[in-house]
Formats: structure tokens, sequence, C-alpha cells
């Protein structure tokens, strides 16, 4: 079997898997930290996600954002995102669940409550309350309104597996925050995927 029908195999089984665990019921945070232990697992395979199939972005772009798998009928999806230090993503939610774990590299991802009551729009209040250093064998796991911060540290190349209810290309209600400015904007997608 090649690494690719290893990697699709893997990718199918992850979403059955997935789907299983989540069945009529939706996302909670007990069945986000299965979903995310088997994420972590398949981030673990790393052969599977080497730098021949999934290439480094140059040094203008400094991500790129694979598409692996999705599921036809719930939209799950599966991207692998290799990202170079110094890249930095704002406070955003992605309004459905997400899920990512370290294969390589090191990836900051800072948390926060939302602390004004949404009234305002374009107003927004944060207060951070964790820092996660997400390197291999760890993940973390997001509901749909938790908001997090990307920050890849001086280093090397990361890259870590992402894992969306619905495909981030059909997220148009995301916001993005900034902090300084206590404000809030929908979010653009970013980087184009790459399949």
């Amino acid at each position: 079997m090649t690494l690719a029908d290893q990697r699709e195999q893997s990718a199918h089984d992850l979403i059955q898997a997935t789907k299983n665990i989540l069945g009529d019921a939706g996302p909670d945070r007990e069945r986000l930290a299965a979903i995310s232990a088997g994420l972590t697992s398949l981030a673990g395979k790393t052969e599977l996600w080497n730098d021949d199939d999934f290439p480094a972005p140059n040094e203008s772009e400094r991500q790129n954002r694979f598409q692996i798998a999705q599921d036809p009928n719930t939209g799950i999806t599966l991207y692998l995102n290799v990202m170079r230090p110094g890249k930095k993503i704002p406070p955003h939610d992605h309004t459905t669940w997400a899920c990512v774990s370290a294969v390589e590299g090191s990836e900051i991802n800072t948390l926060y409550t939302r602390t004004d009551d949404g009234s305002t729009a374009g107003k927004a209040s944060l207060e951070t309350s964790d820092v996660i250093d997400l390197k291999p064998g760890t993940g973390v796991a997001l509901m749909p309104d938790d908001i997090h911060s990307v920050e890849i540290p001086d280093g090397s190349i990361i890259r870590h597996l992402h894992f969306y209810g619905r495909p981030l290309e059909t997220l148009s209600g995301r916001l993005s925050y900034d902090l300084e400015a206590g404000t809030c904007r929908v979010m653009d997608i970013g980087v184009k995927t790459k399949s």
C-alpha cells in the first residue's frame, strides 16, 4: 500500500470514527476530546505528512493549507497546515467545531473568553483564558464559539492537522478580533486551500 493509499484510508477511518462519536447529538467537550485523541493519533503517523507530498510555503506566503479529505454528506473536513515561523493568525472563532493536532513543530494557541455581551455590532473585548504550546503528541479541541489565536514561534516549519465540522471555505460567519482596538469583524478565509 502506498503512502497516498495509507493517508486516504487513515483519513477515511478518522472521519468515520468522528461521525460515530458525534452521532445525532453533535459536539460537546467530551465528544470533541475523543475526536481530538483520534486526530492526535493520526498526526503521529509522520510519514504520511512529508515535505515531498506537502511542500512548505515560500517565504512570502508563510502558509500552505492542503485539503486531505472531506465527507460529502456531513462536510467534515481534514486539512494539513504547513507554516513558517513568524506566521500569526489573530483571535478568531470557527462557527463549527475544530480540532488541531501537531505533526511536527510548535504552534502557540492562545484561548480567549469574550467578556462583553456581544450587543454592540463590531465591538468586542476578550480576556486570555489559556495558552497551549501545541507540539507533537498534543492537540486542542474547540467548540464552535471558542476563540483562539495562533502563532508560529521562531524555529522550524511546522506541520499540523486541522479538522473541522464543516469546510473552511463555507465558514462565512467567522469573526476575527482585534484585541487592541476592541473590535471584531467577519474573517476571510486567508490562504487559498490546495488539493
